[in-house]
């Protein structure tokens, strides 16, 4: 849940980054970490074997003024998508304020993707939570696979409940797609702790990054 320090006028936001093995998480982080400004970002902190594979957790945090009187933190991490570190997933979850769940676009990690997305649901109960009351966004990412699957395929597998959720296509590795993602579910957020403070959740958190990423294009 959201933090909120009144001596330094600031709310902290947590987002995870959720999804199986090597579906992108931490690709995610990294290029989001090379394309924001540096005075909108803390340390990037990974964790990974010689494989690449996040063991624990990866946490970037982005700052930026969206609500009268503070400044809005938000705490990016990713969890180790293979399945004998559900512990650390569960714990990783403690206090999230929003998901963005990564699928695989490639045809092969399908059965992959769902179960994550059934481990994320369980793991959410564990901490007294559900998809219905976290903001989450969905990312169809690694679409420049030449056997990656449609988009209606993976909207009828991941976005088929009776409200729709954002999703955004990517390749991560690229940097395409990321930007939009994170502003998704921050939108979300700032449009959730806004509301009581009539504050205007229309700000688009990572225009700096935008404007870093176009001028190195």
């Amino acid at each position: 849940m959201a933090f909120i320090n009144y001596s330094r006028r600031e709310i902290q936001l947590k987002i995870v980054y959720y999804g199986c093995a090597l579906c992108g998480k931490t690709t995610n982080l990294i290029s989001l970490h090379q394309r924001i400004n540096s005075n909108q970002k803390g340390e990037l902190v990974s964790l990974a074997t010689d494989a690449d594979r996040t063991l624990f957790f990866d946490f970037l945090s982005l700052s930026t003024k969206t609500l009268p009187g503070f400044n809005t933190r938000f705490q990016l991490y990713t969890v180790p998508g293979q399945p004998v570190y559900n512990t650390t997933r569960q714990l990783v979850l403690k206090g999230v304020d929003g998901i963005v769940f990564v699928v695989d676009s490639h045809w092969d990690k399908m059965a992959e993707n769902v179960e994550s997305f059934s481990n994320l649901q369980d793991n959410l109960i564990q901490n007294h939570l559900t998809l219905a009351t976290i903001p989450y966004v969905l990312q169809y990412n690694k679409r420049d696979l030449p056997n990656a699957a449609p988009i209606h395929y993976l909207e009828y597998t991941f976005n088929n409940r009776a409200t729709k959720v954002l999703s955004y296509e990517a390749v991560a590795s690229k940097g395409d797609g990321i930007l939009e993602t994170l502003n998704g579910v921050a939108r979300l957020l700032l449009a959730k702790y806004s509301k009581s403070a009539g504050a205007n959740s229309n700000v688009d958190v990572t225009a700096a990054g935008k404007a870093a990423a176009a001028s190195t294009t």
